[in-house]
């Protein structure tokens, strides 16, 4: 059953349409507009696990050239490679910071590449839990 947001966008021509659809990564309640018109048309915002800059510029190239939105998205694993698997990880400190600085590296370049932008964190496991927490003491200091 389509809710009352999926109903708003749903006549939309385009996610563009949407008020306050901006390139970069987007947020809160436009970002779930921007999901409900997807569900709303019938297709797939795809998420993409990353690594490394490069994995994140092959992903935001992509979506340039589709013009469609994308969604980042960091593994507590692969967060660990994004600032180097040589830092310590036993109390998911470097999975932690390297969650951090691939968001920070999205919100930077983002705007460029002219398109919507999702940053999401993977499946957490409840072992994962701290690197989780350590993601949301970040959010709260960012947002702040």
């Amino acid at each position: 059953m389509a809710s009352a947001k999926d109903c708003q966008v749903a006549n939309l021509a385009s996610f563009w349409d949407i008020p306050g659809m901006k390139a970069g990564v987007v947020t809160g309640d436009l970002c779930w507009k921007l999901l409900g018109y997807a569900k709303a048309k019938g297709f797939a915002i795809p998420a993409f696990n990353c690594t490394s800059t490069s994995t994140v510029v092959a992903v935001l190239e992509a979506g340039k050239q589709l013009n469609r939105p994308v969604i980042v998205q960091f593994s507590e694993g692969g967060s660990a490679f994004f600032c180097g698997k040589s830092l310590p990880n036993k109390e998911k400190q470097a999975s932690i910071l390297g969650a951090i600085a691939g968001a920070q590296f999205v919100r930077g370049i983002a705007p460029a590449y002219g398109i919507p932008v999702i940053v999401h964190s993977d499946h957490c496991a409840k072992k994962l839990l701290p690197w989780f927490d350590g993601m949301l003491e970040y959010d709260e200091y960012f947002y702040s």
